[in-house]
């Protein structure tokens, strides 16, 4: 089966197929204008490999169609690259944007996403199978998402801190 905007090109297809793409939020928004409300639509939505890279998006578009088109887009454009360990991440930590603050924990193998809406899409994309999260005060997806994604950019593998080496000596 094709994906969207794919359809005809093998190759484009083949390549489609390698990425997650999930939407994780769709508004109708409207702007007053003096005949009325002229109505668009808004797409926040993630793309990932599965495999430690994952990126996020946002558009905009008259038809809901054209604002995920455009959401895919930007996603494609903003990928990053997340350090797993096994099936999970390497540590503890806290990502915040604006008044949303995501607490990532690993868990051990057969744990699953333990996650609400936006934090899991991100950590499925991404390719975490196994994740604790704990979503803070704001909810809103879109904030929740560039929390998250924060979280993961602190993520380090095999970094060891100064006082912990000098406790080994």
């Amino acid at each position: 089966m094709a994906k969207r905007g794919y359809k005809g090109n093998p190759a484009a297809e083949e390549k489609a197929k390698e990425y997650l793409e999930k939407v994780i939020a769709i508004k109708r928004v409207a702007k007053v204008v003096k005949g009325g409300k002229r109505f668009s639509f808004t797409a926040l939505v993630t793309m990932g490999n599965g495999n430690g890279s994952m990126g996020y998006g946002f558009g905009k578009g008259t038809e809901v169609s054209d604002a995920i088109k455009k959401a895919l887009s930007n996603a494609r454009k903003n990928f990053i690259e997340v350090p797993l360990k096994g099936t999970t991440i390497p540590h503890e930590v806290t990502g915040k944007c604006d008044a949303s603050v995501v607490f990532l924990k690993p868990a051990s193998d057969g744990t699953g996403v333990i996650a609400g809406g936006p934090v899991r899409a991100v950590c499925e994309a991404a390719g975490i199978k196994n994740v604790l999260t704990k979503t803070f005060k704001s909810h809103n997806p879109a904030n929740v998402v560039k929390a998250t994604i924060a979280a993961l950019q602190k993520l380090r593998l095999g970094r060891v801190k100064e006082d912990d080496q000098e406790e080994e000596k």
